[in-house]
């Protein structure tokens, strides 16, 4: 099925995401590429979910595809002052990986950061293991700023990360070649 007969969106989380982010932050597959992969407990997945309606520093959204939610994406550490957040996704259902969606939300994401947050930096990390995602963002045009040696430690030891970021300037020198290719996958930008 083409990635036009099955529309994308972004929603913000409702507290009936409460159980299903639960689920999904405990798969192996999400776990696999987050800072810590230890299983979360019920009690602190409750809190974090609690915490994020008195957060104005972040905002999650629920990624749907075909009208079902297939992972989240979010903007943390949003600062007014310095006009930067750092922002991040996942895709939790595997029907929905390897469909470009990935790229349909990096750009809805970074048109969000810079149209609505008004923000003129948007920052990222990735484990540098986790080279299609830190990739997919160098092709938004963002750029290395940052290779963090050991900086995440977790079951099977230390891990590097790349840092990187995306001012708004950059955005607008490749938005259209972004948007033009978005299109041409089917997904309506």
């Amino acid at each position: 099925m083409s990635a036009s007969s099955r529309p994308a969106g972004l929603r913000p989380l409702t507290p009936d995401d409460r159980d299903r982010l639960f689920v999904w932050r405990n798969q192996d597959e999400v776990r696999r590429y987050m800072y810590t992969d230890t299983l979360i407990p019920r009690e602190r997945h409750d809190a974090w979910f609690d915490s994020l309606s008195t957060n104005e520093t972040r905002r999650y959204f629920i990624i749907e595809w075909d009208e079902e939610p297939v992972g989240l994406a979010n903007f943390v550490d949003i600062d007014r002052h310095a006009q930067k957040a750092a922002w991040a996704f996942y895709l939790a259902e595997p029907a929905a990986r390897g469909k470009g969606l990935g790229a349909w939300v990096e750009y809805q994401m970074i048109e969000h950061a810079f149209g609505v947050l008004l923000l003129e930096k948007l920052w990222c990390e990735v484990l540098e293991s986790n080279a299609a995602v830190w990739k997919l963002h160098l092709s938004f045009g963002f750029q290395k700023e940052a290779h963090l040696r050991r900086h995440v430690v977790k079951s099977d030891g230390p891990h590097d990360v790349i840092g990187l970021g995306l001012l708004r300037a950059d955005w607008a020198a490749v938005r259209e070649d972004c948007r033009t290719r978005l299109l041409k996958h089917g997904y309506a930008v």
